[in-house]
This record gives structure tokens, C-alpha cells and sequence, in this order.
């Protein structure tokens, strides 16, 4: 190495030899970097090598063999739940008895939730509210009676009954047509005299009895039980099997039957649409859903109607379908293409719960029981509203 001196080993130079010179050691090269070595206590031992598994034997090899599909190709024996379910499969969309709802129908029959049907509420269940009824008892048994026929019913929570009144306070998501003659099923006439919310909150409450030329009659209630939210409850006899469209409209003129009604109620000059679209007539009810009796029972929300704005004005109920707008038809967007008027009737101020001590007819001094005879099924009149 550079810089330092030689050193000279061996024995002294004899006369005439060259001196054996030695350089200094030199420090062994730098090892080059480690990578890549395996550590033994982390390495995986290679496996031996397998040979391919042979393929199954084709059924023509096994003796009584029949050919089976791939299992990716069969289907589980696990139905898919509800949700897996297509569209179009039927699972909660056909009639119990019937063809299956059309669009916008509130139906009788359990139905799946469909934007395209309107409302959507599965049957003549909806929103839950409050609902009076004068109920005709005359002892502890009448009493129990009652009380057996609301017992286990689906959507009716029995909340009051007070024999000394012949009073009856329930808690419903079934329209009130459905809760009467639930009560009705223990022998005992009995008569809604007033609906409420669920909280004692509401905000006004309205009626409409409906009659038309060919039979069709019924009831329509309305209860306001927020600013924005409108509860529409009714039933509907004499119809036609099927879907039928139902409508507020701008008058409460009955001149000429249901054609001086006017127009869908309009206020903010939209087309005509169905129930949860966003452009609509504030009168655009969908359609009602009439079972092979002719009688459609229904329940439903509506964020675009208030009780006060609608007072005076007219229900009308349509002899076909509703399109809601989306038909190809000229009246598609201006009706609904729905057809002849059949029913209509005023919408008038009702009583709210524990409004209405009513029991004589100041008008024709019918009671109670009476009007409530004179309104059963049958040939018309038009039934007479004790809301």
C-alpha cells in the first residue's frame, strides 16, 4: 500500500542475493450487500409436485347414471327472500282473487311498495290516526263483545270503550269503512264519529259524500294531521272491478252532477301527474283499487293537500284507470285519461275526535241510528257523513 514502508523478512541477504520484499496485508474486500437470502425458520418447504386430478366419470361410466347439470348451473332449494325476488314475479304483487293492481292503485290485497302505483300503500292499511265510533251497547256484555271483535285484528289497537257513552277510541292503519264493520262483526251498529292523530295534533278535518247516477256511492274523509302531511280515508261501493281514478277537483258545484265539478284542483298550474311525482295537480289522488264486490276501501298520505284548502271544493271518482300522466293518449297529462266522472261529492268541514255529541238530526230529526240505517248498503241515496 501507498505510504507505507517495505518490510524485508527472511534471513540476512547472503553476498549476491536480491532481498525478498512482502508488502503489508491488505484488509479483505467488503462483502457485497445482503439480499434475497432466505431465512430457514420462515421458508416454506416446496411441496411435491401433484399430478393433475382426473376428471369425474361421465354418467354413461357409472351404472345407473343419468346426466346432471354443473352445480353452478343449479339453482338452490332456498327460495330468494323477498328482495331478491324480480320485478314481475308476483311475490306480494297479484290479487289474492283477480288480475294484479295497474298503476297507481291502492289495492285490497298485500301489494309491493311501487312509486309507478301511486301510493303505495299494501291494501286499505296506511297511516296510523285516531278513530271515534258511537257504538250501540247496552251492557258489560255488549262491552266484551266489542272488545272480542277488535282482539288480534292486524292494525287496530283498541284504546277506549266506554259502555255509559257507547263509545269506542281506536288507533287504526285500516281505513275507518274497515274498522266499522270490524266493530259491526260483534252484532252492534256502530258509527265513526270522528278521527284524530295519532297525537292528538290535528289540524282540521273534512268529509265528502259521494253519489252519482249509476249507484256509485261512498265516503271520503280527509284529516290534516300535519302541515305537510294530509290523510285521505274512504271506501267506495258499486264499482267496477279494477283500478279507478280519484281526484280533488276545483268546485263543489253538483248543478250538473259531476261534469260542473271544473277541473283537477290546480293551484299551482302544473300537469297532471300521479301522487309522488314532483310535478302534479295538487287534486291528483292516483287510483283506488275496487275488489270483485265493487267496493274499494283505501287509506293514504298526501304531502300536497291541506284540509283548508280543499273545504267547499269536490272528490270525484273516475270510471277507468289513471295513467298518471304517462300515458300516449291527448288527456294523459290534462286527466289522466280516466275516463267518465261516476261519483262526486262536497268536501265539507268535519268533526275532529270528541267534536261531534251529535245524537238527534237537527234537520230532519232522524237519530243517530236512523241516518246510520239509511246510509247502509243498498240502493241510492248518497250515505249522509257524521263526520
Amino acid at each position: 500500500m501507498r505510504g507505507l514502508p517495505q518490510i524485508i523478512l527472511g534471513p540476512p541477504n547472503r553476498p549476491g542475493t536480491p532481498p525478498k520484499l512482502l508488502s503489508p496485508p491488505q484488509a479483505p474486500p467488503d462483502p457485497p450487500p445482503v439480499t434475497g437470502i432466505p431465512n430457514p425458520a420462515r421458508t416454506r418447504p416446496q411441496q411435491p409436485s401433484r399430478a393433475p386430478p382426473e376428471p369425474p366419470p361421465s354418467p354413461s361410466q357409472i351404472p345407473g347414471g343419468s346426466p346432471r347439470p354443473p352445480a353452478a348451473s343449479r339453482s338452490l332449494r332456498r327460495p330468494p327472500f323477498p328482495w331478491q325476488r324480480p320485478a314481475g314475479s308476483g311475490f306480494w304483487s297479484v290479487a289474492l282473487t283477480g288480475p294484479a293492481p295497474a298503476a297507481g292503485a291502492v289495492a285490497l290485497v298485500p301489494r309491493r311498495r311501487d312509486r309507478a302505483r301511486g301510493h303505495g300503500a299494501p291494501g286499505p292499511r296506511g297511516p296510523s290516526c285516531r278513530l271515534e265510533f258511537t257504538v250501540q251497547m247496552s251492557c258489560e256484555s255488549c262491552a266484551e263483545a266489542v272488545r272480542e271483535a277488535l282482539r288480534g285484528a292486524p292494525g287496530v289497537q283498541l284504546l277506549e270503550v266506554r259502555l255509559e257513552a257507547q263509545t269506542v277510541l281506536v288507533e287504526a292503519e285500516l281505513a275507518a269503512e274497515c274498522v266499522r264493520e270490524l266493530l259491526e262483526a260483534s252484532g252492534r251498529r256502530a258509527v265513526l264519529k270522528g278521527m284524530g292523530g295519532a297525537e292528538d295534533a290535528s289540524l282540521g278535518a273534512a268529509v265528502a259524500a259521494l253519489s252519482g247516477p249509476g249507484g256509485v256511492r261512498g265516503l271520503v274523509r280527509f284529516l290534516q294531521v300535519s302541515p305537510q302531511r294530509c290523510l285521505v280515508d274512504g271506501a267506495i261501493d258499486g264499482l267496477q272491478p279494477g283500478p279507478h281514478g280519484l281526484h280533488v277537483h276545483e268546485f263543489g258545484d253538483l248543478s250538473r252532477s259531476c261534469d260542473s265539478c271544473g277541473d283537477h284542483f290546480n293551484p299551482d298550474g302544473e300537469c297532471h301527474g300521479g301522487p309522488e311525482d314532483e310535478h302534479r295537480h295538487a287534486g291528483d289522488l292516483g287510483n283506488i283499487w275496487a275488489d270483485a264486490d265493487g267496493r274499494a276501501a283505501f287509506r293514504m298520505e298526501d304531502s300536497r293537500l291541506k284540509v283548508w284548502d280543499i273545504i267547499g271544493r269536490s272528490v270525484v271518482v273516475d270510471a277507468g284507470e289513471d295513467d298518471l300522466g304517462r300515458g300516449s293518449h291527448p288527456l294523459s297529462r290534462v286527466t289522466g285519461n280516466s275516463g267518465p266522472r261516476l261519483a262526486c261529492g262536497v268536501v265539507a268541514r268535519a268533526a275532529g275526535l270528541f267534536q261531534n255529541p251529535k245524537r238527534v238530526c237537527s234537520c230532519d230529526g232522524l237519530t243517530l241510528w236512523d241516518e246510520r240505517d239509511r246510509a247502509a248498503p243498498g240502493p241510492p241515496p248518497a250515505p249522509t257523513p257524521h263526520l
